[in-house]
């Protein structure tokens, strides 16, 4: 059923047109929302007309309409006026609630199917057959984007990122939990393939601008049949998980652009511990300080370019080279050495890839 919020929205703006009060009932005439500052009508008044077979009824100055849900009653609608005006207002207004009912209904419908359809929790047979029911097109390049909002989605910024999948017919926005919306878009031209990043990238712009708070978005890649997107869905999540792991900072990520992250991503605890013991005690690489790990992290994105690192780091370049020396005497590995750096690359991203899994497990 309709939110209260909603109809009284609803009667509100009706009353601001037509300087006419409202008020929806349930069957049992308990008032639901008004704009009357007082009805003068018993609650078993109107239950009397709900159970009656009359569609409306003039009752103390009060015309009283039913609104249907299909064949059942929804709500008894009070409107105040007798005679053609009050009718007219009326009606007015139950085609209005009605209105809103099937657009809610709708809603709910086309919500339940996506996600049942990207949980795997339909067959192939249903999948096709509820599409067709609810004219959703079966083929069509479709992707899926996964927005993350680290404060929790309030209602405007549900509306926000809803109003960006608007105009296409083909495109649906549903919500995982109070912190992520899953966004289906199409992609019927060929172009469109070409801006995915970029349409990640409008929507962390838009949040950002709009809305001043962090946001993470992932996508998967793109499919081309229905029965696909929960492939897609999952990548996309595999992509924001991958993502806040190994790469901070990373506000779009892309599933075919994850790299070695991904790879690690699949592998199972005890093969990374075998190659954390193969290269170096685990309890050391897991106790580096934050220096010693924003040295190793800059030298990296430097590409182990002593010179340029030393100069953003502010130190002198004798001071990084012997900060250098010292994780060797430490780990064994000199990362000025190219096989050495990336065996420690890789090292890091395995340690926290545990460490990620050790935390999922006590949470």
């Amino acid at each position: 059923m309709l939110s209260s919020k909603i109809i009284q929205s609803s009667i509100d703006d009706l009353k601001n047109i037509t300087r006419a009060d409202f008020c929806v009932t349930d069957k049992s005439g308990r008032e639901l929302v008004t704009t009357f500052e007082y009805l003068e009508l018993s609650a078993d008044m109107i239950a009397g007309f709900a159970a009656s077979p009359a569609d409306s009824q003039n009752i103390s100055g009060y015309c009283l309409l039913k609104i249907l849900d299909e064949e059942d009653i929804a709500y008894i609608l009070v409107v105040n006026g007798n005679g053609g005006d009050g009718y007219a207002l009326g009606r007015i207004a139950v085609s209005e609630i009605t209105h809103l009912m099937a657009a809610y209904k709708e809603r709910v419908d086309y919500n339940g199917f996506y996600q049942s359809l990207l949980m795997d929790n339909l067959l192939t047979v249903d999948i096709y057959n509820k599409a067709k029911k609810l004219n959703i097109r079966t083929e069509l390049d479709r992707i899926i984007y996964l927005v993350e909002i680290d404060q929790g989605l309030s209602a405007q910024g549900k509306e926000l990122l809803k109003n960006l999948f608007s105009e296409n017919p083909d495109d649906f926005v549903t919500e995982v939990d109070e912190k992520n919306l899953i966004l289906i878009k199409s992609l019927p031209a060929e172009k469109d393939r070409e801006r995915l990043e970029e349409f990640g990238s409008q929507i962390v712009s838009m949040v950002n601008t709009e809305l001043m708070i962090k946001v993470r978005v992932a996508y998967g890649t793109v499919v081309s049949e229905l029965k696909e997107l929960s492939k897609s869905y999952k990548e996309a999540t595999v992509a924001m998980e991958v993502a806040g792991i190994f790469y901070d900072g990373c506000e779009i990520a892309a599933y075919s652009s994850l790299g070695i992250g991904r790879l690690i991503h699949q592998l199972p605890i005890s093969l990374c511990e075998m190659y954390l013991n193969e290269i170096f005690s685990k309890k050391d690489i897991l106790k580096l300080s934050d220096e010693e790990l924003g040295t190793i992290n800059m030298f990296f994105n430097n590409n182990l370019n002593v010179s340029e690192t030393a100069r953003e780091l502010f130190v002198h370049r004798n001071t990084l080279v012997y900060r250098l020396e010292k994780l060797q005497k430490q780990t064994g590995l000199d990362i000025r050495r190219f096989d050495d750096a990336l065996t420690f690359k890789i090292a890091l991203m395995v340690a926290r890839y545990m460490k990620f899994l050790n935390q999922k497990e006590i949470d």
